[in-house]
């Protein structure tokens, strides 16, 4: 199983949007195995942002996601890294198909809604910076057997 961090941006929770969309997760069969209601401090976007932090919009990016309460999540499933990008849509929700996340719900670059590890070793940093190892409850679902064949692990 593979397993991504997911997270519910501001604009997101403002919205009201949280449970639409991880119902969306969930309908799509993968697991939650960690989930909690935060604010990012401009330490932990340094962090997480890492890669951004000199460039010339990234205190825009720092005041939009410190900006109000996150809720971060680790789905885990198949393929859930690509799986979770694929449903997200492109990063602009004006680019974003329709019936993707942000085709349905986005209408900003910025203001998309969910941030989604974009790899294997992106998750595995991105997890750690948001959970510690005992805030993960991982379990096997008893209607396991009705989402996937036994041989797809």
């Amino acid at each position: 199983m593979e397993r991504t961090l997911i997270l519910f941006k501001p604009d997101c929770v403002q919205r009201r949007l949280v449970g639409r969309i991880l119902a969306r997760f969930e309908d799509k069969g993968l697991n939650v195995v960690a989930m909690k209601m935060m604010r990012i401090t401009p330490a932990l976007a340094k962090q997480h942002y890492a890669e951004h932090v000199e460039k010339a919009w990234y205190p825009t990016l720092e005041g939009f996601i410190t900006g109000g309460p996150v809720v971060a999540a680790i789905l885990e499933g198949l393929e859930a890294i690509r799986v979770v990008r694929e449903m997200l849509g492109a990063t602009s929700g004006l680019k974003a198909a329709a019936g993707t996340i942000r085709g349905d719900f986005s209408s900003s670059r910025q203001m998309n809604l969910v941030h989604a590890s974009d790899g294997p070793e992106a998750a595995a940093r991105e997890i750690k910076l948001y959970f510690r190892d005992d805030e993960i409850c991982a379990s096997e679902l008893t209607l396991r057997p009705w989402l996937r064949a036994s041989d797809e692990n």
